[in-house]
């Protein structure tokens, strides 16, 4: 008997530091759905810090608000309440790093392969490493596409603009965008969105595909139009503290891990718009317009006076650097 007891005491004791070992937990809070191309990306993420750790990182990922709103995830991280987020650039301004915005500047970017000449290079690095002061590491930048208007009217032209209440994100730039439009900036969470459409709160909006298709917006925006005239994208951010108390390994595993699903996510935007362009067309709901060469310069002047007006927010120097780098030359407009 006493030999039976000493090898179970034996076993309990081999077994202790196995069982007192638990894996390292990341919360990545988000606020959309998940077969977006943040959603599909931060799953991706889950799944190769799951692969590559071996089991010593699991990543929880809460999409759709699930955990946290717009205004309270950036607090929420801050204070360790979550671990990761993905929020869009223009969150990051009420941080106090107004040059994020410089990402909202209407007709900055032409196309992807100019954006990402920014993102992917040295001012890119420069601007994810301005945040680490306030306690956030920057991680990387994820795509999510180029925006279009929408509203239940035609928007062709600017005088379709004038008295529209069209939702923003929190950016001082993009109520400057409305403004040039004639448009009302109405400043709402992202998640209300849709209610706020279907009564009457909002007569419009501006989303990539895959927001407006994913959140059924289709269902209470009667048109939208192709004017590609803004990019969304997002900042993967961490809590600093949190990130620097992690073992060297692991945070290398964890960064192969970011860059793979950086890769990933950039991969499938343009595809997941494309797709989700194509199932707003078969709804019937929305009439999908694509504005004349025209027409969106037009609408192209008109919007640079942003640019301007912003200069002395974002910074005239950064603003210039990406001119520079993009080769985008407002004069000639």
């Amino acid at each position: 008997m006493k030999t039976f007891f000493s090898l179970i005491a034996a076993l309990v004791v081999g077994c202790a530091p196995a069982l007192a070992e638990q894996p390292i937990l990341i919360r990545f809070s988000h606020v959309v759905a998940p077969d977006t191309p943040k959603g599909k990306a931060a799953e991706f993420f889950a799944m190769r810090a799951a692969e590559l750790t071996r089991g010593a990182v699991k990543v929880e990922v809460y999409p759709n608000s699930t955990l946290y709103k717009d205004k309270e995830e950036m607090e929420a991280l801050q204070l360790g309440a979550v671990q990761m987020l993905a929020p869009s650039l223009a969150k990051l301004a009420p941080l106090g790093f107004k040059e994020f915005e410089l990402f909202d500047l209407p007709y900055i970017f032409d196309n992807m392969e100019m954006l990402h000449r920014v993102t992917d290079g040295e001012i890119g690095a420069s601007l994810l490493a301005r945040l680490e002061p306030k306690g956030i590491k920057g991680l990387a930048f994820w795509d999510n596409g180029f925006k279009s208007f929408s509203a239940n009217r035609p928007l062709r032209k600017p005088a379709d603009f004038k008295g529209l209440k069209i939702r923003i994100q929190p950016s001082k730039v993009l109520e400057s965008q409305m403004r040039a439009l004639g448009a009302v900036p109405m400043n709402m969470a992202f998640s209300d969105i849709y209610q706020a459409a279907r009564t009457g709160i909002i007569d419009g909006a501006e989303n990539p595909h895959s927001n407006f298709y994913t959140q059924k917006m289709y269902e209470v925006q009667k048109h939208i139009t192709l004017t590609a005239h803004g990019y969304l994208g997002y900042a993967v951010i961490t809590n600093r503290r949190f990130w620097d108390s992690l073992p060297s390994g692991t945070r290398h595993l964890l960064g192969q891990a970011i860059r793979e699903a950086t890769t990933y996510a950039n991969r499938i935007a343009q595809e997941e718009n494309d797709t989700a362009l194509k199932r707003i067309i078969e709804t019937g709901k929305t009439r999908v317009y694509t504005p004349t060469p025209a027409e969106r310069a037009e609408l192209k002047k008109l919007m640079l006076k942003t640019h301007a007006e912003m200069a002395p927010r974002i910074g005239k120097d950064i603003i210039d650097a990406i001119y520079k780098e993009t080769g985008f030359d407002p004069a000639r407009m």
